[in-house]
């Protein structure tokens, strides 16, 4: 087998690789759709995290990824032929759109990933006045309701901001963990109630710690992200 050869034989395997990724991530939307991690894990992230030995944040990527191209339909379709990378997948479904990611195909057929991930870096910079506004309007649509049912149950509704719902996500993934570390993890709760569990345990502590207190400073100072910080 001559270079050359050796060359075709690289980029046919690489196509077989893309494809075989793309199946991959079809599946990961479905299953955690279907959340087939929720037994054990809290997140379809830390499952996949887990089952394929990977990071955390690479599996997280896998998840957003996978989601992301269900809208994409145009990006799905060049990565199950075969002819678009993981890697620049990744950096289109940053910022496509069904009606611009032809565009972005386009220069992604002509340029290497890091050419790929430079423009994406671009085009949000372009895009910083409609993040704004995205943002305000996040702001807007914030909420948060409970009310009482039937069997006098708890029924909790809301929409929070990114920077409020990680803070509250990490701190009831603490108290879960808080709460559970010590038991069988066969014998544990599915996820979904271990969560609902960590909520009680979260609002106690705040209690505990006097944030019903009358003279209790909740005073709001910096940016929203600055007071999410933990």
């Amino acid at each position: 087998m001559n270079t050359v050869q050796l060359g075709e034989r690289i980029a046919e395997l690489a196509a077989r690789i893309n494809i075989a990724t793309y199946e991959m991530l079809t599946l990961i939307a479905e299953f955690d759709r279907r959340e087939g991690w929720a037994d054990a894990f809290d997140s379809c992230a830390e499952w996949l995290a887990w089952r394929t030995g990977r990071t955390l944040a690479t599996c997280r990527e896998n998840v957003r990824v996978a989601h992301a191209l269900e809208d994409l339909p145009k990006t799905s379709a060049r990565m199950k032929a075969g002819g678009l990378s993981y890697a620049k997948a990744r950096a289109i479904t940053r910022v496509a759109t069904p009606e611009t990611e032809g565009k972005l195909l386009d220069y992604a057929d002509k340029g290497s990933a890091a050419a790929v991930e430079r423009m994406v870096r671009e085009v949000r910079h372009l895009s910083r006045d409609g993040e704004i506004g995205a943002e305000e309007a996040r702001h807007r649509r914030r909420a948060f309701s409970v009310f009482i049912d039937a069997d006098g149950t708890y029924v909790v509704r809301g929409r929070l901001e990114p920077e409020a719902g990680a803070v509250l996500m990490r701190a009831v993934e603490a108290a879960s963990d808080a709460l559970y570390r010590a038991e069988d993890p066969d014998a544990r709760p599915r996820s979904r109630q271990r969560r609902a569990d960590a909520i009680g345990l979260v609002a106690e502590r705040a209690l505990a710690a006097g944030l019903g207190d009358a003279e209790a400073d909740v005073t709001h100072s910096g940016t929203r992200a600055e007071r999410y910080q933990v």
